[in-house]
């Protein structure tokens, strides 16, 4: 069964939130009556009860029930019924689950994926063109759904308890104001260098409403006993689910080491069912799940998060217009591309990751987004047996496109001068990326086992 492990809010930049449906079950209406001769599938009778109950249940009620962040509850039938058409229109277009990753373009085997198959989407729209129909029960009750806790860890269930939660220093977020930092330090008491399995940042409470994003970064002791920066611990921002690294790497986290935070925090909070009220003792916590003790020296390569800028001189986005920016990277040795995280705020619509190999001149679409949005910022793990691998000399291609116009949905202002800058306002141009540092001999091990594995696939066929 697939859960969606978090939940944020969805933005509606303009007018009330009913208005806002009234907008769009309008639209699906429409939509309605296109797909009616587009439906490619030979459905028969669809029934709320046969078909669809456990679909809606393992992948909306996480959020849609109550004291959840989905606008309306999609618990039973009763609830589901009214909002057929919305949740046909979303669900079609790909918008729900929030999870915007191009299908058919680039690698599609991720780590932590919320999108529906085509066949449930298939199966939802054809409910719905039948008339959303409740069907027979018989003896069976509704499906329940297997809720986390809202306040649980991501990789609680895969993994367990964290082996360590640090919290940042409480802030009291005001109801109205502008943009704050917070940037408190904390230690972690480690007496040896350990190596990350996973890593999740989780605001607490309503603050992920208020917590636009939060990076931290490990500070060492040098020689002289003051503490100087090592490197990225992680980052996060509004939706993120979190990081896992591969097996056979290491992501270090060294002794005695603090770690400094930089939270980037919007008073009243973004998105519909932000809670416009004063956060008192706002706390964002990093949980950390560790390699035993000794795991670093069975490893050989060590995996890093960083970001990599796309600036191509000033940021502008002029009141009414679109832009793009393009950011390359090459490295001089073999890397593994774990993961792909873009950035950008309100006026951002798309990203895309591409490799570019100078010795034979092709270029490879890795991942494309194509309808991002500031409030789910997906780190899109790749599965280690696909994730790229670029021998030395490739190079990284990574852009993205912004939208400064009233099409753009996100949009609270068409007629404003964006430029970069750290404000919610503002816009960013980078993209967060995990990256496995390999030599010659552990790329050309790498390329080999995947040869094999594809050998082994043809010879079952």
């Amino acid at each position: 069964m697939r859960i969606n492990p978090y939940c944020s809010r969805q933005i509606k930049s303009k007018g009330a939130l009913g208005l806002a449906v009234l907008a769009i079950l309008g639209m699906a209406g429409e939509a309605q009556a296109q797909a009616q001769s587009s439906l490619s599938i030979n459905t028969g009778e669809v029934t709320y009860a046969d078909h669809v109950a456990q679909i809606i249940t393992d992948n909306c009620v996480v959020c849609h029930r109550e004291g959840g962040v989905g606008p309306m509850q999609l618990t039973n039938y009763e609830q589901v019924r009214p909002w057929a058409p919305l949740i046909q229109y979303r669900v079609e277009n790909r918008e729900m689950p929030p999870y915007a990753y191009d299908h058919g373009i680039g690698i599609q085997e991720l780590q932590g994926d919320w999108r529906l198959e085509q066949s449930e989407i298939d199966t939802i729209v054809a409910w719905v063109q039948q008339g959303a129909p409740e069907g027979d029960w018989g003896d069976r009750s509704h499906p329940v759904a297997n809720l986390p806790d809202p306040d649980q860890w991501s990789f609680a269930p895969q993994f367990g308890e964290p082996s360590l939660v640090l919290d940042s220093a409480p802030i009291d977020v005001p109801a109205l104001g502008n943009d704050m930092w917070h940037r408190p330090y904390v230690l972690t008491g480690l007496t040896s260098d350990r190596c990350i399995k996973a890593i999740q940042v989780k605001p607490s409470g309503n603050a992920k409403a208020v917590v636009h994003h939060a990076n931290s970064y490990v500070e060492t002791l040098n020689e002289e006993g003051e503490y100087e920066e090592y490197g990225m611990f992680t980052e996060y921002a509004m939706g993120k689910w979190g990081e896992i690294a591969p097996e056979g790497v290491c992501r270090t986290l060294p002794e005695n080491a603090r770690i400094r935070w930089d939270i980037h925090l919007f008073p009243g909070g973004v998105g519909a069912t932000a809670p416009g009220t004063v956060i008192e003792d706002n706390v964002v916590e990093i949980g950390v799940w560790l390699h035993p003790e000794g795991y670093e020296n069975q490893v050989k390569y060590k995996q890093d998060l960083k970001s990599y800028r796309l600036d191509q001189g000033e940021l502008i986005v002029p009141p009414n217009a679109t832009a793009m920016t393009q950011g390359i990277h090459s490295f001089d040795h073999p890397v593994r591309i774990d993961s792909f995280q873009p950035h950008g705020h309100l006026r951002m619509r798309q990203a895309s990751l591409e490799i570019f190999y100078p010795a034979t001149g092709r270029t490879e679409q890795i991942s494309q987004i194509s309808n991002w949005s500031a409030t789910w910022h997906h780190s899109h793990l790749y599965q280690p047996d696909v994730a790229p691998l670029l021998p030395t000399g490739a190079v990284l291609i990574i852009k993205q496109w912004y939208d400064n116009t009233s099409n753009n949905p996100n949009n609270p202002d068409p007629d404003f001068w964006v430029v970069n800058g750290s404000r919610t306002a503002d816009e960013m141009t980078h993209a967060w990326i995990a990256v496995t540092h390999l030599d010659q001999q552990g790329y050309d091990e790498i390329l080999a086992q995947r040869e094999a594995a594809k050998q082994r696939s043809v010879a079952a066929e």
